[in-house]
């Protein structure tokens, strides 16, 4: 009899979720002999451990030959975590086939796009759009849901694993030129929209459109950026089958996929998030200090935002280590950071902390990967500030209610407009300069407000922004026609906007805007920007008001807009650099340069005062994070000092880390947090 027969009338009690912190981590079972399983258990239980993820990478241990299921070991480790009270994360092992599946379907792996098959030896050896590898994907998805998905131990589907493989060659051609007939209807609209009579590309037949491998020169932009569209959508579709799968068995247990942040942009992260019932991110910071938990911060919020404000969940992330990729090391992190980054993933909306990965593997290809246990065993300090993080979560059950009356987790009145097109954009090849890129923008201005101590969500220019008040569009080189009608209505409504230069200069499909630059959105600004002037590197530029900037410049006229900021050299010198203008019952910004860092903090402060936003609270700013987090129909108010000093704090209620009472000026020492349920009388 099938395992979910066995469990089909005695699932779980406490149903696919229960409101505790969840605490855990990837557990690979399959790696270590068995009587190491027991072990496992103990020290989970010592670590307050409530989640495991299983099966992430598992598929030849469950699929050995194709049709051939292997269940006995997996039933066991499920049956032993349901014993102990530990819930399952299952997962499908579809990010890493077997052998047998690459040898059977060589024409379902990936080629680059350089044209080089690659074979089996890692993981993600698969071409998304190979109708093989689709195939295979959802039979052993299936399989699983069919056997566990009303076994007392599951709490959520983990399907797939970091999705963003992108692959080239027959098989993706084949898929793309479907994609583009859907879009486009004709070659007549495809070619006019890709204005293919440049360089002689005018397509007479779908079979002449290939996938942009490796060319001689520039491909075309536009067909790139077509091309990154079809390669989310692959991926989305991917997903939704499996999705489709698991929910047919079982609808009412939540589904998930991990999402890698920030770098990893090769899907539509909106689009994947409607997929799900619960947004998952692994997270790994590559900086030690402040500025890596400025990205803790940054990652939390796309989360969060990704998720439409709800809880999310941190599927990932690392224990006492830093991965510094860039210089090719593994620095340690400092004793205690552990603890101190989880409440600020906390703070910002995350149920908890999960871990990649539970044990060390003795040899693999990431077997100095950052643990729970590692290979020195218990008796480390990695595993000494598990516990002591497992403990202190196991303290906060009521943080993790969901808020009450449906509202955000967090609310926050400024967002920032997150899109994965804006990205493929400003990556096109032969732009005036690479100083357009997207995700070097968008970090800089999140990175600003968290040192002005102020929280903000991620947007899109599509979505619905009278939630906001200020929306800030850092880089966004191509804008429809509906997401600048959208910001519009935004600010006629009363809004606030700044756009950065460059944003709104072609339309969706990458075809220049005529008449001026910027002009999805010039005249909501009131301006017209004639030419760009990219500056060389190391450059400064000094304007008016005493502000500095570098890399770009624009020669902007004012056609209703005043003034804030001047350029002062030559060739720009008297021309605007900043500029307000009032539009409808709101008022509307653009910076035609690149701030540095104080400078750009500065100009965001006025624009705040002007749009009326405040901090969370006065202390605010300057290395010392306040977030105030919404879980049933209380606030809790987290406080945590990045600083190397103690500070002086004015707060009120309950400190749930001490479980004392706060009233009035309290001291944060450094490098210290406090968790304070606020009186029910704060709004």
């Amino acid at each position: 009899m099938p395992v979910s027969e066995t469990f089909r009338h005695s699932a779980s009690a406490e149903g696919p979720n229960s409101e505790q912190l969840v605490f855990g981590g990837d557990y690979n079972p399959e790696q270590w002999p068995e009587e190491t399983w027991h072990e496992d258990v103990r020290l989970m239980r010592e670590a307050h451990v409530n989640r495991v993820t299983v099966g992430v990478f598992s598929w030849s241990s469950i699929e050995p030959r194709e049709g051939e299921y292997r269940f006995g070991w997996l039933d066991r480790v499920m049956d032993l975590m349901a014993e102990n009270g530990i819930g399952v994360v299952l997962a499908t092992p579809t990010a890493s086939p077997p052998p047998w599946f690459t040898l059977a379907h060589p024409e379902a792996l990936p080629m680059t796009a350089d044209g080089v098959r690659l074979v089996h030896g890692s993981r993600d050896t698969y071409n998304p759009a190979a109708p093989a590898y689709r195939a295979a994907a959802r039979r052993v998805a299936a399989a699983l849901a069919e056997r566990y998905a009303f076994h007392p131990a599951l709490r959520m589907w983990h399907l797939h694993n970091e999705y963003g493989t992108v692959s080239y060659g027959p098989e993706t051609n084949t898929a793309f030129r479907g994609w583009l007939q859907e879009k486009y209807g004709s070659l007549q609209a495809l070619n006019s929209t890709w204005n293919t009579a440049f360089w002689s590309q005018g397509y007479g037949e779908w079979e002449e459109i290939f996938a942009p491998q490796a060319t001689q020169y520039l491909p075309n932009p536009s067909l790139l950026l077509d091309f990154k569209r079809f390669s989310a959508d692959v991926l989305r579709d991917c997903l939704r089958e499996q999705v489709d799968v698991v929910r047919a068995v079982r609808p009412d247990v939540p589904v998930t996929t991990n999402f890698m942040l920030p770098a990893w942009n090769h899907y539509d992260q909106w689009d994947m998030a409607a997929e799900i019932d619960e947004v998952s991110v692994d997270h790994y910071p590559d900086t030690p200090g402040i500025e890596g938990d400025v990205q803790v911060a940054f990652g939390s919020d796309l989360a969060r935002s990704f998720n439409g404000g709800r809880p999310w969940v941190l599927m990932e992330q690392a224990t006492t280590m830093v991965y510094d990729y860039a210089q090719g090391r593994i620095l340690a992190r400092d004793p205690g950071k552990l603890l101190f980054n989880t409440l600020q993933y906390l703070a910002r909306g995350s149920t908890g902390s999960l871990f990649f990965q539970w044990r060390s593997p003795r040899a693999g290809a990431e077997f100095f990967h950052s643990p729970m246990v590692p290979h020195v065993g218990e008796n480390s300090r990695t595993f000494r500030e598990i516990v002591e993080l497992g403990t202190t979560l196991s303290r906060l059950p009521e943080l993790a209610q969901q808020p009450a009356n449906g509202n955000r987790v967090n609310r926050n009145r400024v967002g920032i407009v997150w899109d994965a097109s804006a990205w493929w954009s400003a990556e096109t090849r032969a732009l005036p300069s690479n100083d357009v890129a997207f995700l070097p923008a968008v970090k800089s201005v999140h990175r600003a407000l968290w040192f002005l101590g102020i929280n903000a969500d991620f947007v899109q220019l599509d979505q619905d922004l009278s939630g906001y008040s200020l929306v800030l569009v850092p880089s966004k080189l191509a804008a429809s026609d509906a997401e600048a009608d959208n910001l519009r209505r935004f600010v006629a409504d009363g809004g606030h906007t700044a756009v950065w230069y460059f944003s709104g200069s072609t339309d969706e499909n990458l075809n220049v805007r005529l008449g001026g630059f910027t002009g999805a959105f010039a005249d909501l600004l009131g301006i017209r920007v004639e030419e760009h002037f990219p500056q060389p590197a190391g450059d400064i530029l000094k304007l008016s008001d005493g502000s500095t900037a570098d890399g770009w410049a624009e020669s902007v006229e004012l056609h209703g807009a005043v003034s804030v900021a001047d350029f002062t050299e030559f060739p720009l010198a008297g021309r605007p650099a900043v500029t307000r203008n009032e539009f409808g019952s709101g008022t509307a910004h653009y910076f035609a340069t690149r701030f540095g860092e104080d400078s750009l903090k500065d100009h965001l402060e006025r624009i705040l005062d002007a749009a009326g936003i405040s901090k969370d609270h006065p202390a605010a700013g300057r290395g010392v994070e306040a977030v105030r987090r919404y879980a049933g129909d209380r606030s809790y108010l987290f406080l945590l000092n990045h600083t190397g000093e103690a500070v002086d704090v004015d707060v009120r209620g309950q400190d749930l880390l001490t479980d004392t009472a706060v009233y009035g000026s309290t001291v944060l020492a450094a490098g210290a947090a406090l968790i304070v349920r606020e009186p029910h009388e704060t709004p």
